[in-house]
């Protein structure tokens, strides 16, 4: 079942309330708090999809077994997309949709794993801080790109990981998933350690570059925006 969002009435409208709602947000994001052990408890991927020429937004939220990765329960969300598209500010796009995903699951979802970033952001504070801020959640962000900070390629071996970087500010690492594939990017987003986030990616990618839970939640978000619009299009949130 798919839940139907509205945007909130008191949503930021422009880029200046957005960001004023990141600076007051950002002082509550916890990082001195190791999170839970790899491998244990449940895990959970969030992922949205875009219908650009209808401008609605798909998340889902996959929960995940994280000892044997087997999906234990999923939810989905549609509703409007909730903000322009300016970078640095894509979680407010997204949130509403993702919380609603999260919101709609049977059973608590642990760590939240975001493909995007949380300190690894321009303003320190990307979906992944974002949410767990709001949600009181453990959070890492597992990115496909660098952004806009650099690093050092890590060695070719699975497991290998660099210091993903802003002068000399470490943001993030870039971490080798699978031998001589080009790394991701894992940034803590809120109570987790960078080792302990690193930790998790290596135990949710025993088969592939990205991790089962980016992976299943992203099939399952563009499924429910393909079925969203299997009836008519004006019913659409």
């Amino acid at each position: 079942m798919t839940t139907t969002v509205r945007i909130p009435e008191d949503w930021p409208a422009t880029e200046e309330q957005a960001r004023a709602v990141q600076d007051g947000l950002r002082e509550r994001v916890i990082l001195d708090e190791a999170g839970p052990p790899p491998g244990t408890g449940r895990v959970t991927g969030v992922d949205v999809a875009y219908d650009d020429e209808r401008d609605v937004v798909a998340a889902a939220a996959v929960v995940l077994d994280a000892s044997s990765l087997d999906v234990v329960a999923e939810a989905t969300a549609v509703g409007r997309v909730s903000f322009p598209y300016v970078p640095g500010l894509l979680a407010f796009r997204e949130i509403p949709t993702v919380l609603a995903a999260l919101d709609a699951l049977p059973l608590p979802p642990g760590l939240v794993v975001c493909d995007g970033y949380g300190l690894a952001h321009p303003r320190r504070f990307g979906l992944a801080s974002h949410l767990g801020v709001l949600t009181g959640l453990p959070t890492i962000g597992v990115a496909k790109n660098p952004f806009t900070f650099t690093y050092d390629a890590p060695g070719t071996r699975r497991g290998s990981t660099s210091a993903l970087l802003t002068g000399s500010e470490e943001v993030g690492r870039a971490l080798r998933t699978r031998d001589g594939v080009k790394p991701v990017f894992v940034s803590v987003g809120h109570r987790v350690t960078l080792a302990n986030a690193c930790a998790h990616t290596l135990a949710l990618t025993p088969d592939y570059r990205l991790p089962e839970t980016t992976r299943r939640a992203d099939a399952l978000c563009r499924r429910a925006l393909r079925e969203a619009f299997h009836g008519d299009p004006s019913e659409a949130p």
